[in-house]
């Protein structure tokens, strides 16, 4: 797969495409449903097929300070779409110019004076240009005048719930990281820098990476989640089964939220690791606790939990 930072890397040979266009936050379940309807139709016609996101989020730019919390880096997001079959991950720069683009120009300047796209594929409720005027319609109104075909995709699941990054949010908001993963098609995962913390955990018996999310990470509701860690820097690493605690440790009276994966059965150094966090259940919520003997208990018994949970569990 090809990864275009801006339109200024297309090659100068550049044919027709067919293009899927969105910001493809967590490349969920009604992601894949686009890009591979996307991918089928560029193998039919035998052109290339194009995802399209930007950078920044365009609310970072619409509304500064709105940045939605993030169920993907760009990294990763290129990475699951690779493993969907698109030919060119497109990243596109979200500026104050690119915002003003009416529809008209949105269309005609970028879609087709420089993409020449046979045809675009869209979630139903795709909007696009200044104010967000454009639609669906408007989109097959333009395709009409240039000669490309678009196809609105309805992004239904199962129960007729509509799969989109904002129902995923509202489940991880609310510790449900299980139904976060059935939207998602795999748990949902942060990335992150281990770095050093308090050093409790170790004391306690039960040694913990204290991993700093990237900026506008999507981080699951306090409480205590069985799931899986992997070190990023390492392309070998295999996913190690973990019992992740996510909050301010309140039996210390903590005041800073964190993620800190216990990795089971791993005695290692760490620190500086870029890493990832996958989020498999939620075993409890996160409480205080009386003493220092009822949280060790308590961790056991979250540690025995998370390995019967995640022996049975897919990685």
């Amino acid at each position: 797969m090809q990864r275009w930072r801006s339109l200024d890397e297309m090659p100068a040979e550049w044919g027709r495409c067919v293009l899927t266009i969105g910001v493809f936050d967590g490349v969920h379940r009604g992601h894949a449903q686009l890009i591979s309807r996307a991918v089928k139709s560029a193998a039919v016609r035998g052109v290339p097929s194009v995802l399209m996101t930007f950078d920044p989020h365009p609310l970072d730019v619409v509304r500064p300070g709105a940045h939605p919390a993030q169920l993907s880096t760009l990294d990763r997001r290129a990475e699951l779409v690779a493993e969907l079959g698109i030919d060119v991950f497109l990243v596109m720069p979200f500026t104050k110019d690119f915002m003003k683009l009416t529809p008209d120009e949105y269309v005609e300047e970028l879609l087709v004076n420089r993409l020449h796209v046979a045809e675009v594929v869209v979630g139903d409720n795709f909007t696009f240009g200044k104010q967000a005027a454009g639609t669906v319609d408007t989109m097959r109104e333009l395709g009409r005048r240039y000669g490309f075909d678009v196809d609105g995709v309805q992004l239904l699941g199962e129960h007729a719930v509509t799969f989109s990054s904002t129902y995923i949010r509202s489940c991880l908001a609310a510790g449900d990281v299980a139904a976060a993963a059935e939207a998602l098609g795999r748990p949902h995962r942060i990335e992150g820098v281990v770095v050093h913390g308090d050093g409790r955990g170790k004391g306690l018996g039960f040694p913990t990476a204290n991993v700093a999310p990237t900026m506008y990470a999507a981080v699951p509701a306090d409480g205590v989640y069985a799931g899986w860690f992997t070190d990023l820097d390492d392309p070998a690493a295999e996913p190690r089964m973990a019992a992740i605690s996510v909050g301010t440790n309140p039996t210390f009276d903590g005041r800073n939220r964190t993620v800190e994966p216990h990795i089971l059965d791993f005695d290692g150094d760490l620190y500086d690791k870029h890493v990832a966090v996958d989020f498999v259940e939620q075993l409890r919520g996160m409480r205080r606790f009386d003493s220092i003997e009822d949280l060790v208990e308590a961790i056991g018994r979250d540690v025995d939990q998370a390995r019967k949970v995640l022996t049975s569990a897919d990685v």
